[in-house]
């Protein structure tokens, strides 16, 4: 399409027929109009004008392996040829799914031995939810429908895990949200909720969050508590190391389930297979999607306890739930071939011990610039909090204001970091070489630089 479509056809025709997620239309079809990208090779994205860009976000924290794998292409075409679909409704199963159910069990926590698959975040989580309330319901505890959940949670857009997300402006268009969600704090030191704790002490606070909340609805009332191990979408929140052993401390003296949401976390991001295994945590559910196939082709699901899985076994009757795509068996087959590579080339153990500190060391050269409150990073996952007063942490005015200018000095300069209100985020391809870490570092020490001469009147003097 790009070589028979000039620029500005594709962006006309974009514009006519195509209708973006998390988008204000009316601004993205004023000029020049959308990004046009029409090449992915390893770390870079190329856009239609010839532009080569790093990608510093993995497309949508997907993209683990790089773009333009040759053999995550060939597992796909060697599937369609096979088997290019069939379901897994009305006692029906085939090859592909069953071995990448195993190989996801054999990854997985050593208590989650089953997969639902869906094809999205998003719809794992909704899964989850239906989950949770029906094992509470063949428990004999059938007013155990509360799920708890943070704010600024990313959990998906449609309604339900919409509503289990602490997103305003996700819930704004839900009409209404949905009952049976709660929503406390989020374990964001640098955030609005800190008043002078130390980490360890915060970290403690924003967890007996979820027990006062957990009490305030009667634990009798109250089915799981939902967490990404880091917040992403949020801004790469990461939790003081105080948090995550508190929260499983208090689901456990409640009899609550845990849900790990890592569609973000999940395969290599913090340099173990799953965010819960960094953390130490034993929920119950994980959902994951996006890296399964390092975004190649959709596929989600959900990994499921032994505990729930037993109360499944129990009774005689159907789980009336169910997506077309469940178990595509050209999806599982580049999920087979993804797990694989990064296995092979042994991406999480490089995370680990040689991407992830790199990652730091990048951030924590600019923690002493004018704009910057704060750098941080956790495996591949990193953010800069860009504020008006160092010192104070004193926010600018309009949030998300000063984040949009910076950004779009990184989209011209050649690197992707995503804005979410004022804080850039970044979460690489697990593929980056020393020679990425300078290229990006340069482009950040300039978008920073031309950020602050375009608000340096806002700063506190």
């Amino acid at each position: 399409m790009s070589n028979r479509l000039q620029t500005a056809q594709i962006q006309q025709l974009d514009s006519q027929h195509h209708l973006h997620p998390f988008t204000t239309h009316q601004t993205l079809r004023a000029a020049p109009g959308p990004r046009v990208i029409v090449k992915g090779e390893g770390a870079y994205v190329i856009d239609s004008e010839g532009n080569r860009i790093l990608d510093g976000m993995a497309g949508l924290w997907t993209t683990n392996i790089g773009y333009g794998n040759k053999e995550l292409a060939q597992a796909a075409y060697d599937q369609i040829m096979e088997l290019p679909f069939y379901n897994t409704f009305f006692k029906t199963t085939h090859p592909p799914v069953v071995e990448l159910s195993r190989k996801l069990a054999e990854l997985a926590p050593t208590h989650l031995n089953q997969v639902f698959f869906g094809s999205s975040g998003s719809e794992s989580n909704d899964t989850a939810i239906r989950l949770i309330r029906h094992y509470w319901v063949l428990k004999g505890e059938p007013k155990r429908r509360i799920i708890i959940s943070r704010k600024n949670a990313y959990h998906g857009s449609t309604i339900a895990a919409g509503s289990m997300g602490g997103m305003s402006h996700v819930h704004q268009h839900s009409y209404p949200v949905y009952e049976g969600f709660r929503h406390v704090m989020d374990p964001y030191w640098y955030g609005d909720s800190f008043t002078g704790e130390s980490p360890e002490e915060f970290g403690l606070r924003a967890a007996r969050a979820l027990e006062d909340e957990i009490l305030r609805c009667g634990p009798e009332n109250v089915a799981a508590f939902a967490g990404e191990p880091v917040q992403g979408a949020g801004g790469v929140k990461i939790a003081p190391d105080s948090y995550w052993p508190e929260v499983q401390r208090i689901v456990d003296k409640y009899g609550i389930l845990l849900l790990a949401d890592e569609v973000i976390t999940g395969f290599g991001r913090l340099g173990t297979w799953f965010g819960s295994e960094y953390y130490g945590i034993r929920p119950d559910l994980i959902t994951f999607a996006k890296a399964a196939t390092s975004g190649y082709v959709p596929l989600s699901g959900v990994l499921v306890g032994d505990t729930i899985v037993e109360a499944l076994m129990a009774e005689n009757d159907d789980f009336n739930h169910g997506y077309t795509f469940s178990g595509h068996p050209v999806a599982c087959a580049v999920a087979l071939k993804n797990l694989e590579i990064m296995e092979r080339d042994h991406l999480v153990p490089r995370v680990r011990e040689t991407t992830g500190p790199a990652l730091a060391r990048m951030l924590s050269r600019f923690k002493d610039h004018p704009l910057v409150g704060e750098a941080r990073s956790i495996g591949m996952m990193g953010a800069i909090e860009l504020v008006a007063d160092k010192k104070t942490r004193r926010r600018f005015s309009d949030p998300g204001r000063i984040g949009l200018i910076c950004r779009d000095h990184f989209f011209r300069e050649g690197f992707i970091m995503r804005a979410v209100y004022d804080t850039m985020v970044c979460a690489p391809p697990l593929i980056w070489t020393d020679a990425q870490f300078e290229e990006a570092s340069a482009v950040i020490e300039s978008a920073l630089n031309k950020t602050l001469q375009d608000v340096k009147g806002e700063l506190t003097a």
